[in-house]
């Protein structure tokens, strides 16, 4: 298994997500590799809290707040404050949902 760190070193170092990785793993991996239309796609094949929370995110990062408040309360999570960075949310994601 794959730490939250590890997936986000690979997301900058590698050009293909590791093999044999989740699809939620799959989706962070993109969304951290600046490659957000498919982060988007694969969030939605993401059954669940799990699914809505990393579309949250993505639109959390793309500035829509309004849309990313509806993913948010969708996962059952509060929209995160503005001292919360986007990285600092991406790896409590990563860590709760990959490991």
């Amino acid at each position: 298994m794959m730490t939250a760190e590890e997936l986000s070193a690979s997301a900058a170092a590698d050009s293909e997500p590791p093999t044999g990785i989740s699809v939620e793993a799959k989706a962070l991996w993109h969304a951290r590799a600046g490659n957000w239309d498919v982060a988007h796609d694969l969030c939605q094949d993401v059954p669940g809290k799990a699914g809505s929370w990393i579309h949250a995110w993505l639109h959390r990062e793309e500035g829509d707040i309004g849309n990313a408040g509806y993913w948010y309360s969708r996962a059952d999570r509060e929209t995160p404050g503005k001292g919360v960075s986007l990285e600092d949310e991406w790896l409590g994601i990563a860590r709760e949902l990959v490991g």
